[in-house]
Order: C-alpha cells, then sequence, then structure tokens
C-alpha cells in the first residue's frame, strides 16, 4: 500500500469515527488522540490481554487455571486463544497504518535515548526540545510490538498446524519462540502502562479523552507542541512558570 492510499484510507477512518464519536477540546487543551486512533488502541488493548490471560490458562495452568473458567473451560479455552491473537495482530496492522509514518526512527531519537535515565528520573524538566509526537521509548515499544506480531504469525501458524504438516522440532521451537515473545511485549506493556500513568502524568487521559494540555505537551513532547501551536515551548514553560509564581506572591 502506498503512502498515499495510507493517507486516504487514514482520513476516511478518522472522518467516519469522528461521526460516531467526539474529542472535546477546552481552552489550554491540544487535540492528542481522535477518536478513530483511541478506539484501535483499547481494542488492540483487549484482545492483547484476553490472548495473555488465555495464553497464561493453557502454558501454566498450575498457576493460572483459575483463569479458564472465565472463557468457558479448558478446551474453549484452547479455541479462543488463536482468535484472540490473531484480532490482536489484525487491529494492531491498523495501528501500524495509523502510525507508521510517526513512528520512523531519526537522529533526534537516538539522543533521546543517551539522555534516557535522565529523562526518566525527571532531572530533565522538559525533554529534549526535539522530542515530536512520539519519542524515541514510545517508537521502540511500538516496533517491538511490530517484530511480536510478526513473530506470533510465523509461530501460531505452525502451532496451529501442529506436527503433521511443521514438524515436531518447528512446532517445538515455535512454542519456545511464541512464549519468549510473549514475555518481552508483556514487560513492554508493563513499562508502557508506567510512563503512561506516573511516568508522564496525563498520557493515559488523553487516551482515554483525546486531549491533554498544553504544559503537558511542551513538557514531554516540545517539537510537536512547536509543530501545532507555533509556539516555543522553552518560552511558553517560562511563562507558565512566570505566572505561577506571580500567583503565590
Amino acid at each position: 500500500m502506498s503512502s498515499n492510499a495510507i493517507d486516504r484510507f487514514d482520513d476516511k477512518a478518522r472522518t467516519t469515527f469522528e461521526h460516531a464519536g467526539r474529542t472535546t477540546i477546552y481552552r489550554g487543551e491540544l487535540l492528542r488522540h481522535p477518536v478513530y486512533t483511541r478506539v484501535l488502541h483499547w481494542t488492540v488493548a483487549l484482545f492483547f490481554f484476553l490472548a495473555l490471560f488465555s495464553g497464561f490458562a493453557l502454558y501454566l495452568p498450575f498457576l493460572f487455571r483459575w483463569i479458564t473458567p472465565l472463557f468457558g473451560g479448558g478446551e474453549l479455552t484452547r479455541i479462543l486463544h488463536p482468535y484472540f491473537g490473531v484480532a490482536f495482530v489484525f487491529f494492531f496492522a491498523f495501528q501500524v497504518l495509523n502510525w507508521l509514518e510517526r513512528m520512523l526512527w531519526h537522529a533526534n531519537d537516538s539522543r533521546w535515548m543517551r539522555n534516557v535515565r535522565e529523562i526518566a528520573s525527571g532531572e530533565e524538566k522538559m525533554d529534549p526540545p526535539e522530542t515530536g509526537f512520539f519519542n524515541a521509548g514510545q517508537k521502540l515499544l511500538f516496533w517491538e510490538i511490530v517484530c511480536g506480531c510478526i513473530l506470533y504469525i510465523i509461530t501460531g501458524t505452525i502451532m496451529w498446524a501442529g506436527a503433521p504438516t511443521f514438524g515436531a522440532i518447528a512446532v517445538a521451537i515455535s512454542y519456545v519462540v511464541h512464549d519468549i515473545a510473549a514475555i518481552v511485549m508483556l514487560g513492554g506493556i508493563f513499562i508502557h502502562i508506567y510512563q503512561s500513568t506516573f511516568g508522564e502524568p496525563g498520557t493515559f487521559h488523553a487516551m482515554i479523552r483525546g486531549a491533554v494540555s498544553e504544559a503537558w505537551a511542551w513538557t514531554f513532547h516540545p517539537a510537536w507542541y512547536k509543530q501545532v501551536t507555533g509556539r516555543d515551548p522553552q518560552q511558553a514553560y517560562e511563562e507558565a512558570r512566570r505566572q505561577m509564581n506571580n500567583s503565590r506572591t
């Protein structure tokens, strides 16, 4: 699919979903995620956790056998698990189309990674000025999920078809690779949940309402803030700090 075709599809999808829902932007806020993006995000999240929990019940029954009744029993859990996985990959593919251009790696992302300790610890009051719509950490998670989905498709197909089609060795290897990919992705999701709540307060709210405060934008994504407002993020930060100090005196 060409870049123009992706853009046309994405624009049409956004327009369609905006008619079905709404995003209210108040004074001092910026649009971050339209309805289409939010629906995709939570649909992907739903099927990820359905696949994850059903997978836990199948591969670690001595710890998670209590999960199987939630899916209608052990046999039905085994049947549903691959369908949950296929749905997760399917909807994430639309998220890839939605975010592909913004997730491309640039030189400033490498600089962000070199300073990740200072950024994560809060030593830096603002992210580097060149940080755009997504930072390097978010991009890494995105591409880790892309790689994980590819592995899921390959290993899942082999496991689903079984030894008669691919051989016992291929099936055994697929089980190991499948489980490792799931564990790596789960670790990334834990980091994502932390960053979207405690690490960058306001990020989770953005995926619920679709809007962020200008202060959030100039703090965590200053280049994006400058792009959508035309204002210098450092100057906006200094002005806000002066107003806060004046209000205290």
